[in-house]
């Protein structure tokens, strides 16, 4: 499946519903295949991503298509990660975010075990994400002036 059928496959679908959770899902498929569409790729590279597309079995009908695009685009933005270094807008962010809260709420309850009845966990969550999200913005600071952002 080339660049362009992918898009047009991906439009005829967002027409055909009328869920906005499946609709984000159509556009940001759109959004990375326009974009990868704009780019400068050799023809290896883009036999290589129309070869990616094929493997995910796009056009074969499924009973969830929301539950199975949303997979699909995991994947494929798995794939241009790890072969071109492309990521989406705010990937770092997200993560960042993640690990914020996890790695916060943790250190809450350690904080929490040693100032006793304090809002341990609270802060420690307030400061995780404070601190993932400084690190994910300066992530994604670095990938845009690398020109990896799609």
């Amino acid at each position: 499946m080339t660049l362009q059928e992918a898009y047009n496959f991906f439009e005829s679908l967002k027409t055909e519903t009328t869920k906005k959770s499946e609709i984000r899902v159509y556009e940001k498929f759109l959004h990375i295949l326009s974009e990868l569409n704009n780019r400068d790729f050799t023809t290896d590279e883009i036999q290589s991503i129309e070869t990616e597309l094929d493997s995910l079995n796009l056009e074969t009908n499924h009973e969830n298509r929301k539950k199975y695009f949303g997979k699909t685009l995991r994947k494929f933005n798995e794939y241009l990660k790890n072969t071109f270094s492309l990521i989406p807008s705010g990937y770092y962010i997200t993560y960042g975010t993640a690990l914020g809260v996890a790695f916060g709420s943790v250190l809450g309850v350690l904080f929490g075990q040693v100032f006793d009845k304090s809002p341990g966990i609270s802060v420690g969550v307030s400061i995780g994400i404070i601190i993932g999200l400084l690190a994910g913005q300066y992530l994604d600071s670095q990938a845009k002036a690398a020109g990896n952002v799609l």
